[in-house]
Formats: C-alpha cells, sequence, structure tokens
C-alpha cells in the first residue's frame, strides 16, 4: 500500500507543473499604498536571460499576459482609476496589447486566470500607456506601484528589457 502511494505521489510530482520543483520565474508582489487604498500587482516575474524581449519573445500586435504562470493579479481595497478606466475595488487580471509605438493596458472582469488564456468578452476596459525608453536595460520584469510626491494619486509602472510603461493612478472618491 505505501508502496503504491509512493508511486501515485512520483506520478503527480511528474505531472503536475511546478509540483515538487522551484519556479524558473519566482512569484512576487509589488504593492503601495495610495491615497489610503492598498493595491497590489502578484505577478511571475521572468528574467531576459540575454533574449531580446518585446517584438521577439513577446510579439507586438497581440494582447499578452505581463508575467509568468498564473496570469497577472492587480488588486485594491477601493475602487481605482487607472487613467481614464474606473476599476471596482477587487481582484483582476491584467493584461496588455504591445505595439511598436503604443501600449495598452486590459483590466479584465476575471480575479484570476492562466497566463496563455486571455478571454476579451471578460475586458473591463482599456487605457493606453504612456512608454520611455528603459535605460540601462531592467534584467526581470518589475511592476511598481508609487505615489505622487505633490498631491493626490500615483501611478502604476512596468519596465522590463528597455521599454518602461505606466498609466495614473486614483483612488475613487
Amino acid at each position: 500500500m505505501m508502496r503504491a502511494a509512493a508511486a501515485v505521489l512520483g506520478v503527480l510530482i511528474a505531472v503536475v507543473p511546478g509540483a515538487g520543483q522551484s519556479r524558473i520565474s519566482p512569484h512576487e508582489q509589488s504593492s503601495g499604498v495610495i491615497d489610503g487604498a492598498r493595491i497590489t500587482v502578484t505577478y511571475g516575474r521572468p528574467s531576459m536571460r540575454g533574449r531580446t524581449i518585446f517584438g521577439t519573445l513577446v510579439p507586438y500586435d497581440r494582447v499578452w499576459c505581463p508575467g509568468a504562470d498564473e496570469a497577472t493579479v492587480l488588486e485594491s481595497d477601493k475602487p481605482i482609476q487607472l487613467g481614464t478606466l474606473k476599476v471596482p475595488a477587487g481582484p483582476h487580471t491584467i493584461w496588455m496589447l504591445p505595439t511598436a509605438g503604443e501600449w495598452t493596458l486590459i483590466v479584465s472582469k476575471e480575479p484570476s486566470g492562466f497566463h496563455t488564456q486571455y478571454h476579451p468578452e471578460a475586458d473591463l476596459g482599456r487605457v493606453t500607456l504612456r512608454k520611455d525608453r528603459a535605460n540601462p536595460p531592467v534584467e526581470q520584469l518589475t511592476f511598481a506601484i508609487a505615489p505622487n510626491r505633490s498631491g493626490p494619486g500615483g501611478s502604476l509602472a512596468m519596465t522590463w528589457e528597455t521599454t518602461s510603461v505606466w498609466t495614473s493612478l486614483t483612488i475613487e472618491r
């Protein structure tokens, strides 16, 4: 009986991705408090590892989940506004549509998912991101939530390789 149970466990570890092994892309959270609201992004954090990322590994003109493994989740304990998009409190998966010129953030109504399973019918809305060149290049995908230095609100930013994109973040009253 014990031998059979050990054999089944061995098969499960071999079949279930990530079971019994460490992930190539560590999973992390980036959190911040903006005007009394706690905002957190939970994501798999892949590395460049010598690869060209945008336009190659992550193709332009195709929706992409910024992260690895599970879908990236944006969670707030209060309603927020990203750029012009109003987002209710709670968890939402986030996606991006990168192009050579313009990037778009997509917020989904889905609270969780897998990074390769985008469902456009669940879109809450989209917002155009501001884009800048990151110099020097950033090895690991990185999200940041930061309050404005003066005045209310803040920003949600993602940086990887030589690209940095962000949008304003305000708290709905």
